[in-house]
């Protein structure tokens, strides 16, 4: 048989050369065919929020156009300089109807973010920020050259009026029937008098481990009572003073010898003490509404006075528990009256009538005290308090 040597270019040498060739092919096809990897996202433009658009106002006409819901008075100032014994809630008279208003109206500019931080001698402007009427601080009226003010630490303005409520602060104010059961008392004067005042000393009895060096020297008033569930919230505790332990080694039990130091009426025997608590009340707190409506009444006045007028301070019949905090503002509505028809000779009870408004300055669970800030007409206990109303809706 005669025998052949395959050559390189016979069919059958070129059959897997390109058998292979197909296969490069289609493997390449179907690359081609694969979709295309997703674009890398583009990175994220953060856009800065445009700045305020602050202008001046020309007038009270103008302010009034842009005050929104703002109770802006009508004769409000375009320009206040504030004066030495202004408080935030003088200045926001000045400008708004509804005093409590006050933190809608200031504007946060950058150079006092704080309200509590305005001076006397500063300027404050009403402006337009974004076409809304707000009030901002443009420094001492007079300013030559850079320089640096130098004010004492409590300098600035308060909220309220702190000289009113300044003998309040120290000391309990509200007390159980046990916890005065348990203090000690005033049981003789190192004098014979029949009451003493400050830097006179008093024997105290029925000292109780730990001994504190320092006392608020109180008379137990009358009982708080909720005049609507007649529940008792506790008793008044009357600030007579302060005084000083001057006998530390006393044994346990004994009578021991105390200075007054301070006093804010006479010191009588029988007077309690109870410990100085720390106080913990702040004066900058800011004017507002509480978040929910509040159904309250007076149910005390400080010093037991009959009528109650601006700046006195006043015991509600709700606390914390209602949603009540420091610088919360509420109306009080004097009571209706009740008077016989002329002609059916039947009771009618009159309408409540707006009579002022308080700011709520120290709370306990149950019961808090307020500062009555404005009285348009008499007020007494019982009268209601309740969320405020704006000037239009009253």
């Amino acid at each position: 048989m005669r025998k052949y040597n395959a050559s390189p270019f016979s069919p059958s040498c070129r059959r897997p050369a390109l058998l292979a060739a197909i296969a490069i092919s289609l493997a390449n096809l179907a690359g081609c065919a694969a979709p295309a990897p997703a674009p890398a996202p583009a990175p994220s433009v953060v856009t800065a929020p445009a700045p305020a658009v602050v202008e001046p106002l020309a007038n009270s006409p103008a302010a009034q156009a842009s005050a929104g819901t703002l109770a802006l008075r009508e004769d409000a100032p375009m320009r206040y300089v504030v004066k030495k014994g202004d408080t935030l809630w003088d200045i926001a008279q000045h400008f708004l109807r509804d005093p409590w208003q006050w933190p809608e109206l200031w504007y946060g500019n950058t150079q006092v973010r704080n309200p509590h931080r305005i001076h006397p001698g500063d300027v404050l402007t009403l402006v337009s920020v974004d076409g809304r009427t707000r009030l901002v601080s443009t420094g001492p009226l007079e300013r030559l050259s850079p320089q640096i003010r130098e004010e004492a630490l409590d300098a600035s303005l308060p909220a309220i009026p702190i000289d009113a409520i300044r003998n309040f602060l120290r000391g309990p104010r509200l007390v159980t029937l046990e916890e005065t059961k348990r203090a000690p008392y005033v049981v003789a004067f190192v004098d014979e008098r029949l009451a003493v005042g400050a830097n006179n000393d008093i024997y105290v009895k029925n000292l109780a481990q730990p001994i504190a060096y320092n006392y608020a020297v109180i008379r137990v008033g009358e009982a708080y009572r909720d005049p609507e569930t007649r529940k008792l919230l506790g008793y008044e505790a009357i600030p007579a003073g302060e005084a000083e332990l001057r006998t530390p080694d006393a044994p346990l039990g004994s009578t021991a010898v105390m200075r007054v130091t301070k006093s804010t009426r006479e010191v009588l025997i029988a007077d309690r003490l109870l410990p100085i608590e720390a106080e913990s009340f702040d004066a900058n707190f800011f004017p507002h509404a509480p978040r929910s409506p509040i159904d309250g009444r007076i149910i005390s006045v400080f010093d037991g006075l009959s009528q109650i007028s601006q700046y006195q301070i006043v015991a509600l019949n709700r606390g914390s528990a209602h949603g009540l905090d420091p610088g919360t503002v509420l109306d009080i509505l004097q009571t209706g009256r009740v008077v016989s028809d002329p002609y059916t000779r039947n009771a009618v009870t009159l309408p409540d009538q707006y009579a002022g408004v308080l700011m709520v300055f120290k709370v306990t669970p149950e019961l808090s005290y307020a500062l009555v800030m404005n009285a348009i007409r008499p007020l007494h206990v019982l009268d209601k308090v309740t969320r405020p109303a704006r000037s239009s809706q009253r």
